[in-house]
């Protein structure tokens, strides 16, 4: 038998996407799991609740259940409809291998839900941390490789560049939205978009995070650079030099900012899978 997922969110077959959604708040908030104590049976009446929302909420999705509803409505006496003990029991089977399914989406919507935020998490904690330390060290690795070291070099920043820009394309698409500037009606109750943050926070926090990394590891640098060059500093044109060769280092560092953070997410984030595939 189809659930009707009409009568699940309680409105009308020719209810709006606003109707269906404004249904789905209010019953979502009146039997979410946290609210009714965690229960085993509010946990299913919710994810039913979940399943009925992503079914009406899809066209397609919602005109494939109504041909299925009206499919239903013309197939005439089934055994199932019986009263008799057996034909109840093998209701309860057939509802409770539907609910197991819909708990079972559920949970691992939600599984990959929390491997995406991982992912996002383990991308941008690497960028800000590598050119953190990039900033603080100053490798200026570049003079002491040969050929064949800078091919590689160049070859790993084309890749992490490519791996980087796909990675925030697809946090930028799946957690950020844009306000939309005009309100369609001002009698129209605002609806709170899916996505978390806004394009303009989300492009704010990784200019000032990366701003930040930049500016704490040139600081953390310069600080312990008296202690790697104590000797030249105690002679008056020493001062002059070391000055002379922080500018310079500062000059020099600019390339491996931009060079080395893709490589290190590129290498963080592959062993990052590794490590999610392995477990």
């Amino acid at each position: 038998m189809v659930t009707n997922y009409y009568k699940v969110l309680g409105v009308k077959r020719t209810a709006s996407r606003s109707e269906v959604k404004s249904a789905y708040r209010k019953l979502a908030r009146l039997r979410h799991p946290d609210v009714n104590g965690g229960s085993e049976e509010a946990a299913r009446e919710f994810a039913l609740l979940s399943k009925a929302y992503r079914v009406l909420i899809d066209p397609q999705e919602r005109v494939y259940h109504d041909q299925q509803l009206s499919a239903q409505s013309n197939a005439g006496y089934s055994i199932l409809q019986s009263d008799n003990p057996h034909a109840q029991r093998a209701r309860n089977l057939a509802v409770q291998a539907r609910w197991d399914r819909v708990v079972n989406e559920v949970l691992e919507r939600d599984r990959q839900e929390g491997r995406e935020r991982q992912r996002a998490v383990f991308t941008t904690v690497s960028l800000f941390l590598s050119t953190f330390f990039v900033a603080m060290i100053r490798p200026h690795l570049w003079e002491t490789f040969d050929y064949a070291g800078r091919a590689i070099v160049l070859t790993l920043f084309a890749i992490g560049v490519w791996h980087l820009a796909t990675r925030l394309r697809e946090y930028f698409a799946h957690y950020t939205y844009t306000p939309k500037p005009i309100q369609d009606s001002i009698m129209r109750d605002e609806e709170k978009p899916e996505q978390p943050y806004t394009r303009f926070s989300a492009y704010t926090f990784l200019l000032v995070g990366y701003v930040l990394s930049i500016g704490v590891g040139l600081l953390i640098g310069w600080q312990a650079q008296p202690f790697m060059h104590g000797l030249t500093m105690l002679l008056p044109r020493g001062v002059a030099h070391s000055h002379m060769l922080v500018y310079s280092s500062t000059i020099l560092l600019i390339p491996d900012l931009v060079v080395y953070p893709p490589i290190a997410v590129l290498i963080v984030d592959s062993m990052q899978a590794l490590t999610a595939r392995m477990d």
